[in-house]
C-alpha cells in the first residue's frame, strides 16, 4: 500500500522533523522533509506528492499557508495538519480549507500512520476519478467553543465538514454541552451564513400556539390575531432552522413539523396559500431519541429526516483536560471590570474545578467563574471563591490530582518552558507562538511555580530573540 507513495513532511523544529520522517519512513513512505512553510512552498511544484504532513505554528510561513499553496498548486494531494493547540477556530478552518485531517501533539504515531494511510488511499482514488472539491471561502466564527480534547477536536472537524451541505443534522448531548453554540457554529461556516439563524425552543411553546408560532397567522384568523404575522419557520427562510430539544415536541408538533420537512411548503393559520420554504434544519437533544421512537413517544419517519448526520457532544466530566482552557476563557470573558483585569486561579482552585464531575457542563462553569469574579475581592481566586459544591463534590482538597489532569499540567508546563528557550527569553514572541496574550502568560507562569522563569524573563532586554 505504501509503496511508490511519496510523503513531504514539513515542521520548522529539525528534531521533530526528523523524527516525522524516520517513523514515516520506516512505514514504507518516500519521503522529502521540509524545514519551514517557504521551503515546502517552494516544492510544491517540484513533486506529486501523495501527502503532506505539516505542522500548522510555523513563522513566518504557516501550516495554513502551505495547505493553501497546495491547494493551489495540487488541490488533489490531501495535507495533515499537527498543531500543539486545538481549537474551533483552527479545526474548522482547516477542515473548511481543504485539510484532509488534523491532529493535536504530541502526536500519536500509531495515530499518525493510520491517517496517512488513509490519506495516500484517498489521494490515489481522488487522482483516479475526480479533482478534490473546491475549498470553501471563510465565513464569520460564531460563538467561541473551547477545546482541545481528542473527542472535541472530532466534533470541530465534523463541524468543518457538515457545514459545507444543507444535509440535517441532529445534535445529542447533556443540557449545557454547548448544542446551540455548534448549531451557530455550522450556520456561520455555510453558504447560509447570510441568511437567518431561527432558533425554537421546541419544550416551551404549547400546542395550542404552535402553529401560529412556527407558521405565523393572518389577521382575525382567531381570537387575539389583531395583525398578520409571519411564522418562525418563514423567518428562518433561506437560512438555518435550529430546533432545540426537539425531543419535547408532542405528537401534534412532531405531524405539524414532519409535514413541513416532506413538502418543503406552510400555510399560515387562517390561510389556504401554500409558501414555499427553502431550510436548513439543525435539530438538538439531551433524549434518546431512537429510545423514544421505539417506546412510540416520537415518530420514527420525523427521525429519519433529522438524523442524517448525528454529532454527539462529550460532557464535561469526560474531558478534564478542557477544564483550564474554558475557565480561562471566562476568566477573561467575565473580568471585564478594570480591578479584576488581572484576576486568576491558584493552583488549588484550578485542580478542584479539574476534579468536579460537572453535570450542568460547560454553562455550570462558566455560572461559577461569573460568580467567583463577582465576589472576588482579590486578584487570585483561591478554593474559598469557589461554592461549597464544588468541593464536596470534587473532593477539591488542593493536593495533586493524578493521571490526565497532573499529566496535561506537566506537558503545559514543561511547553512553556521549551518555547521560552525557544525564544531565549522574548516574552512577546514566546506568548505569540504559544497563541495567547502576555498577560495570560503571566499567568501561567505563576500558577505553575515558574516565577523565577517569569524574573529572568523580564529581566531579559527587549531586541532579544527576535527572530
Amino acid at each position: 500500500m505504501n509503496k511508490n507513495a511519496w510523503i513531504l513532511v514539513v515542521d520548522d523544529d529539525r528534531r521533530n522533523l526528523e523524527m516525522l520522517g524516520e517513523v514515516l519512513r520506516g512505514a514504507g513512505f518516500h519521503i522529502d522533509l521540509a524545514e519551514g512553510g517557504q521551503e515546502a512552498i517552494e516544492r510544491c511544484d517540484l513533486r506529486e506528492y501523495d501527502a503532506v504532513i505539516s505542522d500548522i505554528k510555523m513563522a513566518p510561513v504557516t501550516g495554513m499557508d502551505v495547505l493553501n499553496a497546495f491547494r493551489r498548486t495540487s488541490p488533489e494531494t490531501p495535507v495533515v495538519l499537527l498543531t500543539a493547540f486545538g481549537s474551533v477556530d483552527t479545526a474548522i478552518l482547516a477542515m473548511k480549507q481543504g485539510a484532509f485531517d488534523y491532529i493535536t501533539k504530541p502526536v500519536n504515531l500509531d495515530e499518525l500512520l493510520l491517517v496517512v494511510r488513509r490519506a495516500v488511499d484517498h489521494c490515489r482514488l481522488v487522482r483516479e476519478h475526480r479533482h478534490l472539491q473546491s475549498v470553501f471561502t471563510e465565513r464569520p466564527r460564531a460563538a467561541s467553543i473551547i477545546g482541545q480534547s481528542r473527542k472535541m477536536v472530532e466534533v470541530f472537524k465534523l463541524i468543518g465538514k457538515v457545514a459545507r451541505s444543507r444535509t440535517a443534522v441532529l445534535i445529542q448531548g447533556e443540557s449545557g454541552t454547548g448544542k446551540e453554540l455548534v448549531a451557530r457554529a455550522i450556520h456561520d461556516h455555510s453558504d447560509r451564513a447570510a441568511r437567518p439563524f431561527v432558533a425554537v425552543n421546541c419544550s416551551a411553546i404549547p400546542d395550542s400556539l404552535l402553529e401560529s408560532e412556527l407558521f405565523g397567522h393572518v389577521k382575525g384568523s382567531f381570537t387575539g390575531a389583531h395583525a398578520f404575522r409571519r411564522g418562525l419557520v418563514e423567518e428562518a427562510d433561506g437560512g438555518t432552522f435550529f430546533l432545540d430539544e426537539v425531543g419535547d415536541l408532542s405528537p401534534a408538533g412532531q405531524a405539524k413539523l414532519l409535514r413541513v420537512l416532506q413538502e418543503g411548503e406552510i400555510r399560515r393559520v387562517g390561510s389556504n396559500e401554500a409558501i414555499s420554504v427553502d431550510l436548513r434544519v439543525i435539530a438538538a437533544t439531551r433524549r434518546n431519541l431512537q429510545q423514544l421512537a421505539s417506546a412510540g413517544r416520537f415518530r420514527e419517519d420525523l427521525l429519519y429526516r433529522l438524523n442524517t448526520v448525528t454529532m454527539f457532544l462529550p460532557p464535561l466530566r469526560e474531558r478534564p483536560e478542557d477544564i483550564p482552557l474554558l475557565a480561562e476563557f471566562f476568566l477573561a470573558r467575565h473580568g471585564t471590570d478594570d480591578k479584576m483585569a488581572a484576576v486568576t486561579l491558584s493552583t488549588d482552585a484550578m485542580q478542584a474545578l479539574v476534579k468536579y464531575p460537572w453535570p450542568g457542563n460547560v454553562r455550570e462553569l462558566e455560572h461559577v467563574i461569573e460568580r467567583a469574579v463577582a465576589l472576588a475581592t482579590h486578584s487570585v481566586l483561591s478554593i474559598e471563591d469557589l461554592p461549597p459544591d464544588i468541593l464536596r463534590k470534587g473532593n477539591g482538597t488542593g493536593e495533586q490530582t493524578d493521571g490526565l489532569p497532573g499529566t496535561l499540567n506537566a506537558l503545559r508546563r514543561e511547553h512553556i518552558l521549551s518555547t521560552l528557550e525557544t525564544t531565549r527569553g522574548n516574552k512577546e514572541q514566546a506568548a505569540r507562538l504559544l497563541g495567547i496574550s502576555r498577560r495570560t502568560l503571566y499567568r501561567l507562569l505563576d500558577r505553575y511555580g515558574l516565577t523565577e522563569a517569569r524574573s529572568n524573563l523580564d529581566r531579559e532586554p527587549s531586541g532579544t530573540a527576535s527572530t
